[in-house]
């Protein structure tokens, strides 16, 4: 994917001299398998059909349409799609947010694109938007995962990156910390978003972690608020319903 950034030749250069680090094992990728071990490919649990047609949970019932959490919360979001099982992957997302492996937002763009292309096309929208951080915790980590990962995707399907139209205004308390009304209340008031979005009629909203639903429905509620008909999702991991 660097390729698409800075042409084939310097990358092979780059390569070279910063050997790529596997998402899965974290360990150096060998020369000519992309940006992940082969073989560590094969341990990813990828979520699947019979999905939940509201957040994209995997489903053990094929009889169902809705996933127990789902049936229970009235979310604002219209629907999403979830990539990789929650625990097949934790630690693969806790290194790309907290350990600075920034490389592995090409590979989780590419495998979103590959998985998904056909259900992006359809969704027919007009923006790719990252769920944003508050300024003070993007000082202290120096990046926003889910806006690497918008970027590489919105070279890959040519939707257009709105990385700077949503604004966490309110530093809030990490959500893995809280339960489900704890989340819910946490990100109150939590973004602000830019007038001319009533432009927008379709976004897809990226996150890395889809958990209750909580900070797609914070974003999605003023998303809606100021214009935007649909709004769908795309996060790189989804735990079990509960």
């Amino acid at each position: 994917m660097r390729d698409v950034f800075i042409g084939r030749g310097l990358t092979k250069i780059i390569d070279l001299l910063f050997p790529r680090r596997c998402p899965v094992c974290d360990g150096i990728v060998p020369v000519k398998e992309g940006n992940a071990c082969q073989s560590c490919r094969r341990k990813i649990r990828y979520i699947c059909e019979p999905r939940c047609l509201k957040c994209g949970r995997q489903l053990n019932d094929d009889t169902k349409l809705f996933c127990n959490a789902c049936d229970k919360t009235q979310h604002i979001f219209d629907s999403g799609i979830a990539l990789y099982d929650y625990q097949s992957m934790k630690k693969s997302i806790y290194r790309f947010k907290y350990k600075k492996r920034c490389e592995y937002a090409a590979f989780y763009a590419e495998d979103i694109y590959a998985h998904f292309k056909n259900e992006i096309l359809r969704m027919e929208a007009d923006a790719i938007i990252p769920v944003p951080l508050h300024q003070s915790r993007l000082k202290s980590r120096g990046y926003n995962q889910a806006e690497l990962v918008s970027a590489h995707l919105s070279k890959l399907t040519g939707i257009p990156l709105e990385k700077n139209l949503v604004k966490r205004i309110r530093k809030t308390v990490p959500q893995k910390q809280l339960d489900a009304h704890g989340r819910e209340n946490n990100l109150k008031k939590a973004f602000n978003i830019k007038p001319n979005v009533v432009k927008l009629n379709k976004t897809i909203v990226i996150d890395d972690i889809f958990t209750t639903g909580s900070t797609i429905d914070a974003v999605a509620k003023e998303l809606k608020r100021r214009g935007v008909g649909t709004v769908y999702f795309i996060t790189l991991c989804i735990g079990e319903s509960f």
